[in-house]
């Protein structure tokens, strides 16, 4: 295909403050490009004035078996006689474009995208509009690096597992452990992301996909894994928590994925459990879209779990359960001696490449060029746009809590503020701010740096990273003895809390709780302590703290996490109180004190 060259002029590069010219190469190869194979213009599933239906049983019946299983996993094979490319399904969009997954990638042309908070923090807005024009941000700015190669249109996000135990590593990427909440932002962010134009539910502007399909909130836990764990759940507990978010993505948001999750549910893999899938996500709750599994999930069940003695039977139960996309190669290697040994027939294989298919017409993936197309007209310039820099300050302000405030100590008054100490191991943290499944921020305000806009400050982490083993105390403690007021920074970071990595209590890493108590014993003026995290910690040494006048919780905040930490603690937003969704973790940590790992049992937050 000949590409067409685009030549952006007059960007901006701040490093030199010059006017450069970028060449921006088109590299998105598509379906039914007649430029390119105009024999494609007599096939059906090209013709444009057909229903989805009736466009994807065409393209289904042209196919071979092998054709088909190859577009059973997440990296597709192309099919090239009938002009097809091949398509990566593995994109995230966790909290703004990522490159964690291999369908997207940053380059010159796209050096970066809008980074959010982590979804802790932006839940505990609850804000129901935030969640939804987040989600339009995002995938204003996924379908812009799509149209000049960068990404795909099938985005496995949002993670709207229930978080119980302040201890599961992934518990930053959820909503948090209430679910009606979860359920709000489940609708309200995959309305975003896809965006149906003019209420169309056949046009997509990108496919988002509701994960981990169920009851999943333990990685690897005191020799508990994820791999091989079973989530023994009471029926009404299933549908009074672990259900009803996706219930509501499916229903409300009408979500065009689910992604089933690693872990069985009373026995049976959920990837392989068809009163799960079949019976309830496509039967009662009508999905209309794929149900895609989690990355290597299917291989999972058959090796780790040993719910089936061959990989052609975990092939085959799990697509007659009603999967239809592997994350992985297993469907790709397994499938065809499943159908060569009787275990499955070739129909239940179209059944499933059909809701594939299916998904990828409505996202205009068969309609030609996408420059063609809505949303055709979006590139580099959509990017990390002003506009969409300022939301992502706004939404971490409007999810900062306030956890304790003594009379007028909060907010300071930057006049009257002639030296501030900064204190902390994530005092100036800048990737610490994003989180995971994150991508390339458009740029970093550390809290320092946010904080130094409104006072002259001084600095001293204390710490050389979060897990803190030797606080280093002279420096800390002499800056905040002189100055009049001072913010220390402490927390967790992805060497604490991250996917694969739980903990195992509730404490301030380290040696932080010494730090932050030498530090307020020595301050002269107002100390504000500020945590960043995503599961509650065990904080009730500082609440008891007379020198520590206000604490303020920030999860993982985004690109512009620095800057709106300041914004709250010089009065330009006024935090909330409390906010369920780390309610009960802070509660806890207010009501005992963590001293050992058996403080909380799986009993007791994991899965009962």
């Amino acid at each position: 295909m000949a590409n067409k060259v685009h030549v952006l002029l007059c960007v901006l590069v701040t490093t030199l403050l010059s006017c450069d010219v970028v060449v921006v190469v088109w590299g998105q190869t598509f379906a039914c490009d007649v430029g390119k194979s105009p024999a494609v213009a007599g096939y059906g599933f090209c013709d444009k004035s057909l229903g989805v239906e009736a466009r994807v049983k065409d393209l289904v019946g042209r196919l071979t078996l092998q054709e088909k299983i190859g577009n059973l996993v997440n990296s597709a094979v192309d099919v090239s006689r009938l002009g097809i490319p091949k398509y990566e399904w593995w994109s995230e969009a966790l909290h703004g474009v990522s490159n964690v997954g291999p369908g997207t990638r940053f380059s010159n042309v796209i050096p970066g995208a809008t980074s959010f908070p982590m979804p802790i923090l932006t839940a505990a807005s609850f804000n129901t509009s935030l969640f939804e024009v987040i989600g339009r941000v995002v995938s204003t700015e996924a379908r812009a690096m799509y149209n000049v190669g960068l990404a795909g249109l099938t985005y496995w996000s949002p993670n709207i597992n229930i978080f119980r135990d302040p201890r599961w590593g992934r518990g930053l990427e959820t909503p948090g452990e209430d679910p009606v909440l979860t359920s709000k932002y489940a609708a309200g962010y995959v309305k975003g992301l896809q965006q149906t134009d003019g209420g169309d539910p056949n046009k997509l502007k990108v496919a988002a996909c509701c994960k981990h399909y169920t009851a999943y909130d333990v990685d690897n836990w005191k020799g508990i894994q994820r791999y091989t764990f079973n989530a023994v759940v009471t029926k009404q507990d299933m549908e009074d928590t672990f259900q009803p978010p996706f219930k509501s993505c499916v229903i409300d948001g009408n979500v065009a994925s689910v992604m089933c999750s690693y872990n069985k549910v009373n026995g049976k893999p959920t990837c392989a459990d068809p009163d799960l899938l079949k019976g309830v996500v496509r039967g009662e709750w009508k999905l209309n879209g794929y149900i895609v599994s989690d990355c290597d999930s299917v291989e999972v069940l058959y090796k780790d779990q040993h719910y089936t003695k061959t990989p052609e039977e975990a092939a085959a139960i799990s697509i007659l359960a009603g999967l239809d996309l592997n994350c992985g190669r297993f469907l790709g290697q397994y499938t065809e001696g499943a159908v060569k040994q009787g275990l499955i027939d070739e129909a239940s294989i179209n059944n499933a490449v059909t809701n594939n298919f299916a998904t990828l017409m409505r996202l205009g993936f068969f309609d030609g060029d996408p420059r063609k197309q809505p949303y055709g007209n979006l590139g580099p310039k959509d990017v990390c746009t002003q506009e969409n820099q300022e939301l992502a300050r706004e939404a971490a302000r409007q999810g900062i809590v306030l956890l304790k405030n003594s009379p007028a100590s909060l907010p300071l008054n930057a006049k009257a503020i002639k030296s501030l100490a900064v204190i902390g191991p994530n005092a100036n943290a800048t990737r610490v701010m994003i989180g995971n499944y994150e991508g390339i921020p458009c740029k970093y305000i550390s809290p320092l740096q946010g904080l130094t806009a409104f006072a002259p400050t001084s600095y001293a982490a204390g710490c050389l990273d979060v897990r803190c083993p030797n606080p280093v105390l002279d420096d800390a403690k002499k800056i905040a003895a002189s100055a009049d007021a001072t913010v220390i920074v402490v927390g967790a970071s992805l060497a604490i809390e991250a996917e694969s990595l739980d903990r195992v209590n509730i404490l301030l890493p380290g040696q932080q709780q010494l730090l932050v108590s030498e530090v307020a014993n020595a301050s002269k003026g107002p100390v504000i302590l500020v945590i960043m995290s995503g599961g509650g910690m065990d904080v009730s040494f500082a609440k008891n703290n007379n020198k520590i006048t206000s604490i303020l919780w920030v999860g993982y905040p985004g690109e512009a996490g620095g800057a709106a930490i300041a914004d709250v603690i010089f009065g330009f937003h006024n935090p909330k109180l409390n906010h369920v969704s780390v309610s009960r973790s802070l509660l806890i940590a207010h009501n005992f004190h963590a001293n050992d790992d058996t403080s909380l049992t799986p009993m007791d937050g994991f899965l009962i």
